[in-house]
């Protein structure tokens, strides 16, 4: 059993805990040898697929020798039929994962040529050196083509997968997707993290001139249409599963861990301007996907209990009337800060129009000097992800200062993090 101690210092990983159990079994059944048999349990466990399996053979044998009847071989058998199942699809998924990081095929390769190249040593090497250098391909970027042919994860960022399936017209996978990383962020994180820097590259292809107008809209109708699909799903923060989607766990190692739950406001804790059916408003910019992340909003302030609804840059002119009764709060949606003239005009405007509601500029991607960019616009509050507008509106409807000091030290934080 001393051996076996030492064996677990060799292989660190869920091998030496199988070469552990392995050894430990047989002798208690009575195997001769099993500190042996455990170590090369341990070791030949290395070689996928058929690792295991190879490591039964030996004990197997040496029982069927052993004891004239057949206790000791069934026993030996129905040890490695049990331990190996148990602890390659429960114990190691548990504690390490559901994934070495290998694609199947990477995982074929890499045993086809150490084993070609060092014989047997290399097949017990294969998956050990491989994963090596995957591991080297994510942390080195000079290196980053072997994480790109090796690993399981996608070649392709979060947002840039989102912008390719909206430019697609795909939103069934996108919701496939996107249901797997709710399992463990919630809905607002995928907006901010996933969706929102998705629609900035499409933004910034529109900019370059390479989208036209037709898939620009098809991009803007296609993600409204996914927004609508995800209307049932959770904004809590609390995992409610651990995803087996490789592409969505990817997506989910790219964001930080969330604050705690924000409330879900009741009608008679809302200020009373904030009792109507809809008292926020959001009015989208001149982007054309700004209206895309304005209905983003909408939908997070409904599951916070407050009303609200999206309408189109026309909102603001004079021939257009929308009703000033019941509108607490104007959210204007912006993607970026890339036209400060235009935002002066749209705050001037609705505040015209609404003149007794607040005021809030939405730059849900700034990455500029925010803060200068409020004192210069001079919102009544101003947010740069989703989950911040949010705040803003569950504070204002709840009768409290959304520009208070943590506000203001928060995009003082924000303005110093561009700098």
């Amino acid at each position: 059993m001393f051996l076996l101690g030492v064996a677990g210092l060799a292989f660190p990983s869920g091998n030496s805990a199988f070469g552990l159990v392995i050894g430990t079994g047989l002798w208690l059944i009575g195997v001769p040898s099993a500190a042996l048999w455990g170590i090369l349990a341990a070791i030949l466990r290395f070689v996928p697929y058929i690792g295991a399996l190879i490591s039964a053979v030996f004990p197997l044998v040496l029982a069927a020798a052993v004891d004239p009847g057949w206790t000791t071989l069934l026993w030996t058998a129905a040890l490695f039929l049990v331990v190996e199942p148990i602890v390659g699809h429960v114990i190691e998924p548990m504690l390490y994962g559901h994934s070495t990081g290998l694609s199947p095929i990477a995982v074929v390769l890499s045993a086809t040529f150490w084993t070609s190249l060092w014989g047997p040593i290399g097949l017990v090497l294969a998956t050990p050196l491989t994963v090596c250098l995957v591991v080297l391909g994510r942390h080195v970027e000079r290196l980053q083509f072997l994480d790109v042919m090796f690993g399981d994860r996608p070649a392709l960022s979060p947002p840039e997968i989102f912008y390719q399936r909206m430019l697609a017209g795909d939103p069934t996978e996108a919701l496939e997707k996107a249901e797997e990383f709710l399992k463990e962020r919630p809905l607002s994180t995928y907006y901010d993290d996933v969706a929102l820097k998705g629609l900035k590259l499409a933004a910034a292809d529109v900019a370059r001139g390479s989208l036209d107008a037709a898939r620009t809209e098809k991009i803007n109708a296609v993600t409204k249409e996914l927004v609508d699909d995800l209307d049932d799903q959770d904004d809590s923060t609390e995992p409610r599963a651990k995803t087996q989607d490789a592409e969505a766990a990817a997506a989910v190692d790219t964001v930080v861990e969330e604050s705690p739950d924000l409330p879900v406001l009741k009608q008679e804790e809302l200020a009373l301007e904030w009792q109507a059916d809809k008292p926020v408003l959001c009015i989208a910019g001149r982007g054309p996907l700004d209206e895309a992340a304005g209905a983003m909003l909408a939908q997070l302030l409904e599951k916070r209990g407050i009303g609200a609804r999206i309408e189109g840059t026309a909102a603001l002119s004079m021939s257009n009337v929308v009703p000033a009764d019941g509108v607490a709060m104007v959210c204007l949606s912006y993607l970026d800060t890339t036209s400060p003239a235009h935002m002066r005009y749209m705050i001037r405007r609705a505040r015209r129009k609404w003149p007794d509601a607040r005021i809030l500029l939405g730059c849900w991607l700034a990455d500029e000097n925010v803060a200068s960019l409020a004192a210069t616009l001079k919102p009544d509050a101003m947010a740069v992800p989703l989950r911040d507008a949010v705040k803003s509106c569950l504070a204002a409807a709840q009768g409290q200062d959304a520009t208070g000091r943590a506000e203001q030290e928060r995009l003082s934080a924000v303005a110093a993090t561009a700098a």
